[in-house]
């Protein structure tokens, strides 16, 4: 409870602060760049998810090897993120990065050596080892940090939607980690669960200043930041990669499905759009609050069934129906949208 406590009021206080000094410093985003008709709100916010995950943490959390190195790769991110927001870095610039930070984590002894199949046995990625290093099982950290990061940046598309779906994964991995029927050793996790606790109420606290209308915006310096630390606390502590990917479904099979769909159209996979599953429900005609709690919804649903889901074979099925459901709902809206536009 002093966890949660702390690190929510760590996080209320310093974005309400960042209002306050924010545009006094200059610190504001550039809505007519985007070709909205608004006033600059402040920007940047991911700096007080960040620094108040940080000093959480540092209070908190015990400084072990592992943890050191989490919040150094972390540093890194959040920091590229600022420089991104600031200078728009070229998007080569963030994948280098981001590859860099999921080998940096590799080679600090986070990696998965199998991962289990719902038809029984395991796909082995310790079958190859350099250095000391299991090869498959670094390059799926690496695959999983670069994924997840920029799952997380493609859906800061709608104020509160990184945040808020930030927070259920967060709160997931929490509940995942004080599962006493799920660990040997229930105290092995007990740094994974302080910091996702953090980092749960961290974000919730910045939530309630982005929604339903945006007073202050995350960017990347959040949105990145938040992105790898789900990717990272994922791998850590036995590894809880199929859980991260249900809660994080809907945004993980949109940027497969956007990406592909750039290529297919002749475009880079970095050029962004409208055309991401919560613009497309912007388009359907519906408010932003309501496609908020529509995502909302789905994650906490899906990130409760991931919880309960006691061995492989239900998170597969678990997987499948998320998928079911986001092809679904793919399929309503890109009809949807066409006979909106046949009939204007």
């Amino acid at each position: 409870m002093v966890v949660a406590l702390v690190s929510f009021l760590l996080s209320f206080v310093g974005v309400l602060l960042a209002m306050k000094f924010f545009p006094k410093l200059g610190l504001m985003d550039r809505p007519a760049k985007y070709g909205l008709n608004r006033a600059p709100i402040p920007y940047y916010g991911g700096i007080v998810i960040f620094l108040a995950f940080l000093i959480s943490v540092i209070v908190f959390v015990p400084l072990s090897e592992h943890v050191l190195w989490l919040l150094g790769v972390a540093s890194v991110i959040a920091i590229v993120g600022f420089l991104d927001d600031y200078f728009s870095l070229p998007p080569i610039v963030r994948l280098v990065v981001q590859i860099v930070c999921g080998v940096v984590i590799a080679m600090a002894g986070v990696y998965v050596l199998s991962i289990s199949s719902p038809f029984g046995g395991s796909l082995k990625l310790d079958s190859y080892f350099l250095y000391g290093i299991p090869v498959f099982g670094a390059l799926f950290t690496v695959f999983w940090v670069v994924l997840i990061t920029n799952s997380m940046n493609f859906l800061d598309g709608v104020g509160g939607l990184s945040s808020g779906v930030s927070s259920i994964a967060f709160f997931t991995l929490f509940a995942l980690s004080i599962r006493p029927d799920l660990h040997t050793n229930v105290a092995s996790q007990q740094i994974v669960a302080t910091i996702s606790l953090i980092l749960a109420l961290v974000t919730l606290a910045f939530t309630l200043f982005d929604f339903p209308k945006s007073k202050i915006l995350m960017g990347d310096t959040g949105s990145t930041f938040l992105g790898f630390m789900i990717a990272a606390l994922s791998l850590f502590s036995g590894g809880k990669i199929a859980t991260a990917f249900i809660v994080l479904g809907i945004p993980i099979l949109d940027a497969f499905w956007v990406i592909f769909r750039r290529i297919f159209e002749g475009k880079k996979p970095w050029q962004g759009d409208l055309k991401h599953l919560h613009h497309r429900l912007l388009s359907f005609g519906l408010k932003a609050p309501t496609v908020l709690i529509i995502i909302y919804t789905i994650s906490i649903v899906f990130g409760a069934l991931a919880v309960f889901a006691t061995n492989s074979k239900q998170k597969f099925s678990v997987i499948i129906g998320l998928v079911v459901l986001m092809f679904v709902m793919a399929v309503v809206l890109i009809r949807g949208g066409k006979r909106k536009n046949a009939l204007k």
